[in-house]
């Protein structure tokens, strides 16, 4: 599916494309979510799950865990409640099957809005992870056959396109942070090219007309999308796109480091630099700071994914926030409402990645 084909989910205005977001259904009744508690605690979400979860285990300060427990509590957060029966009286659980949980926090992040929408349908999810390996995702698939499951969400832990596997046919399901090109199933997805827009558009309204681009990997979707992002902003602004501005990476913090000296280098340097991650605004801060350069003053910083690590830089990085949470959520209330017969969605939706501004801009 090309970009563009999907609905855009967030707040009902103006998106850089010029269409309106994909409206929730009961916005303006909608209850505080857990990315608004982490908003308004300035944390992650995976930390708000860790303390509303009470995960003893967790390497937190109680200075944090007091932080997010008033932030719920000033928002009126119930995380979980249970609303009522299952959506289908023979079906228990919703299979989660995923290719990696650990090495990335997305999965695990997708998987808490999946269990957080299911349980409030009195709901549980049932976990399988395949590392990619064909055999063990047969297996997976033929264990959760035997369970009597509302439906599968079949997630991985890139963006990318997938080949459809049969077993998901079988049964209502819906793809997470993938898609399938023959549009056989519903999926979603966040909204890369609407968030590289914002971010840029950030800076182009903070001033700048000379903004680097620090890029990942260049097989991947997020900096295909997220690159193009930036250029409809420019183009937008009517700001000439100059490809000695766009440095490659990796996603890791040297990368950031090397394309930021390289661009710094320039007889032009910009006075802003958007990373296409976090990670990589990491090695962008120590290469600046080797250069004598002060953020914001000398230049911008904007960063994406809102890793955990963003609010403890000084000063503190922009980011544009991934929306797995809300993202996991929506893919199980697909689920919960084709086992109640509610009308279908468009077959791909695209989650807003909202702007998080801090002190780097």
């Amino acid at each position: 599916m090309r970009e563009g084909d999907g609905a855009p989910v967030g707040a009902d205005r103006r998106r850089p494309d010029g269409r309106r977001g994909y409206a929730r259904r009961h916005a303006a009744a909608r209850r505080p979510t857990m990315i608004d508690v982490a908003n308004e605690a300035r944390v992650s979400q995976t930390t708000v799950s860790l303390v509303l979860n009470h995960a003893d285990g967790a390497r937190l300060s109680q200075e944090t865990r007091e932080r997010v427990i008033k932030a719920a509590a000033r928002l009126g957060y119930q995380p979980g409640r249970r609303v009522g029966a299952p959506a289908a009286a023979s079906a228990a659980s919703i299979g989660f099957v995923c290719d990696e949980i650990s090495t990335d926090p997305w999965t695990a992040i997708g998987l808490d809005g999946v269990r957080e929408k299911a349980w409030e349908h009195g709901l549980t999810v049932t976990v399988m992870v395949t590392r990619g390996d064909t055999e063990m995702e047969a297996a997976a698939f033929a264990q959760l056959a035997a369970q009597p499951l509302l439906g599968l969400v079949y997630a991985t832990i890139n963006t990318r396109l997938v080949e459809t596997p049969a077993a998901l046919l079988e049964r209502p399901a819906v793809l997470l942070n993938c898609h399938a090109a023959d549009g056989s199933l519903p999926s979603v997805v966040p909204g890369e090219v609407a968030g590289g827009h914002a971010a840029t558009d950030v800076l182009i309204r903070a001033g700048h007309r000379r903004i680097g681009y620090v890029n990942g990997e260049a097989s991947m979707e997020a900096s295909r999308h997220r690159l193009r992002g930036y250029r409809q902003a420019l183009a937008t602004a009517d700001l000439p796109f100059d490809p000695d501005l766009v440095g490659e990476g990796n996603w890791q913090p040297l990368s950031g480091y090397e394309a930021t000296l390289a661009l710094m280098a320039l007889p032009s340097p910009p006075t802003a630099i958007f990373c296409a991650n976090d990670l990589m605004a990491v090695g962008c801060y120590e290469a600046l700071r080797e250069l004598g350069l002060r953020i914001p003053e000398s230049v911008a910083v904007m960063g994406y994914d809102d890793r955990e690590i963003a609010q403890h830089l000084h000063p503190p990085l922009s980011s544009v926030l991934l929306p797995h949470f809300e993202m996991g959520s929506i893919a199980a209330e697909i689920l919960i409402d084709t086992a109640a017969g509610s009308p279908g969605r468009p077959r791909q939706i695209k989650v807003e990645c909202p702007i998080v501004r801090r002190k780097s801009v």
